[in-house]
């Protein structure tokens, strides 16, 4: 099915953080959303999960107009709809199974919620997603005593149990190094290309939009500026994105890439994703 945003803006008093955005996102595909801090890029992910409403246009899913539901019809989206955040949203005083479990709070009745019960089904469906992120030896682990990219690990499993339609992931590795960054983004991808579901995530390095997502999408001041594949973005598009008042944009300076020694020539070998504008190397 096919999701769709037509002129959605947001303004919060004079100020507008989406302007006008229009979109068709076909199931399935990975999209990674890029652009300056205030660009509007996490509002627009907090109004398609409907955590933020629009103040004008709409949001379809296939037939479904996302922009007005309310009650259960709002809380089944929250729940085909995950969402994963910057700062993780696990509740650390919780062991990591159980912060896990709350992901199927929306399939369940609101007395077996409040009491807390899990079926045997539900607590393996956990630990198999834990497997799956490689963090199953952590399950009685209190959430808070995990580390940044574990935490981000648990939180995408805690996502995987709601059974979604869509993940959309606002900055997901912006506090993490760059070996958890990339592993986080490998299970975004393995999700994606595994289950078929759409990922939406807003990432603030080129590099990483370019290797794992199929569609960039750039925002400046609100209003969507590229809109094309990683082989499109070139560097008239990142000045669009980014501005040119700096003189160019070096990709070295955000990217994720880990650099490792090359034990053969004493040299340091770098990804192919750090580009350097500036210089104009490719």
């Amino acid at each position: 099915m096919h999701f769709q945003l037509e002129n959605l803006t947001r303004k919060f008093g004079t100020n507008t953080a989406v302007d006008r955005v229009t979109l068709d996102i076909p199931s399935g595909q990975m999209v990674g959303i890029i652009g300056r801090s205030g660009a509007g890029k996490s509002t627009l992910l907090r109004m398609i999960n409907r955590l933020v409403d629009p103040s004008e246009g709409s949001i379809r899913f296939g037939e479904m107009e996302v922009s007005t539901l309310t009650g259960a019809p709002l809380r089944r989206w929250h729940r085909d709809c995950a969402m994963i955040f910057q700062q993780f949203n696990l509740v650390p005083r919780l062991d990591v199974l159980t912060n896990v479990l709350l992901g199927r709070l929306n399939h369940r009745s609101t007395a077996l919620s409040v009491l807390g019960l899990f079926t045997r089904e539900e607590r393996l469906m956990a630990i198999a997603a834990l497997e799956r992120l490689g963090i199953e030896q952590a399950a009685l682990q209190p959430a808070g005593t995990l580390s940044g990219g574990q935490q981000q690990r648990v939180a995408i499993a805690r996502a995987l149990m709601q059974a979604p339609n869509m993940v959309l992931a606002d900055e997901p590795i912006a506090s993490l190094d760059p070996l958890n960054a990339k592993i986080v983004m490998d299970a975004l991808r393995e999700i994606n290309e595994r289950e078929g579901i759409t990922v939406i995530t807003n990432l603030h390095t080129l590099d990483t939009a370019r290797n794992y997502c199929e569609r960039i999408i750039g925002m400046a001041k609100g209003q969507v500026v590229f809109d094309g594949t990683p082989n499109e973005l070139d560097a008239d598009a990142v000045r669009r994105i980014y501005g040119s008042e700096h003189g160019g944009i070096d990709e070295a300076m955000t990217s994720t890439s880990i650099s490792l020694p090359d034990a053969a020539s004493g040299s340091t070998k770098t990804s192919a994703g750090q580009i350097r504008w500036a210089t104009g190397t490719a």
